[in-house]
């Protein structure tokens, strides 16, 4: 790891609130979250990148949705056809 340098940092209580619940959450450490956030701005991402992306990802994840609904439905259907076909089979047969 490499060396770290102590620094502090001033939070508003709801921002230091909310990290140390996230880092709960992600079984983390809040000084992790703290350096990711901190890469994340060096590199230039802004929040408005973060919003776009996380509105990105919410329709990818209803898209997906959709289509799991969709490839359900169309094998229950394709199941109940495929039944129906072997009943006119044996139907043709006898």
């Amino acid at each position: 790891m490499a060396n770290m340098v102590l620094t502090q940092v001033y939070l508003e209580a709801q921002q230091k609130k909310a990290l140390t619940s996230e880092a709960k959450k992600s079984g983390r450490k809040v000084s992790e979250l703290m350096r990711d956030a901190v890469d994340a701005a060096i590199a230039g991402v802004t929040l408005e990148d973060l919003k776009t992306l996380d509105e990105g990802t919410r329709r990818a994840h209803q898209n997906i949705s959709g289509i799991r609904d969709d490839l359900n439905t169309n094998s229950s259907e394709h199941t109940t056809f495929m039944r129906q076909m072997a009943q006119l089979q044996k139907a043709s047969r006898s």
